[in-house]
């Protein structure tokens, strides 16, 4: 069972159902199957520069960010008896959260002549990477 959580800000129109089927796809598409959960938050630029200066010291917004709660490297998904940081007892892997923000998406989507609903699915997919532990060079 695959638990994904979408909050918005209620000033953006988001396909919260969308979003959930990304995800899903890109779990599915890795094989990766057991009780996972994860977040998926889409703010504005004044949250995601607060998020950006005080978790990566860089004073101004950004497009995502993904904070992992577990270490998808160290969960066994068929038995998930070791995870991240704190086994939890119900042996449920939480990987963390995808944070958006919806102004960047939506200038980035303009920029790059695709949807806003495009540039998200984007998004969506490079935050869960992270969180599956593919990561920059």
């Amino acid at each position: 069972m695959i638990n994904i959580i979408v909050n918005s800000d209620p000033r953006y129109n988001v396909n919260k159902a969308g979003i959930r089927a990304i995800a899903a796809q890109v779990f599915k598409k890795g094989g990766i199957i057991g009780k996972i959960e994860l977040g998926i938050n889409i703010v504005g630029d004044r949250k995601m520069h607060e998020l950006n200066r005080k978790y990566r010291g860089i004073n101004s917004t950004t497009d995502i960010l993904s904070f992992a709660l577990e270490d998808y490297n160290q969960a066994n998904l068929a038995h998930i008896p070791r995870i991240g940081f704190v086994a939890s007892p119900d042996k449920w892997l939480r990987l963390g959260d995808i944070v958006i923000s919806y102004p960047q998406a939506l200038e980035d989507a303009s920029m790059d002549a695709i949807s806003v609903d495009e540039e998200i699915k984007t998004l969506v997919e490079h935050g869960l990477g992270h969180l599956l532990g593919i990561h920059h060079h």
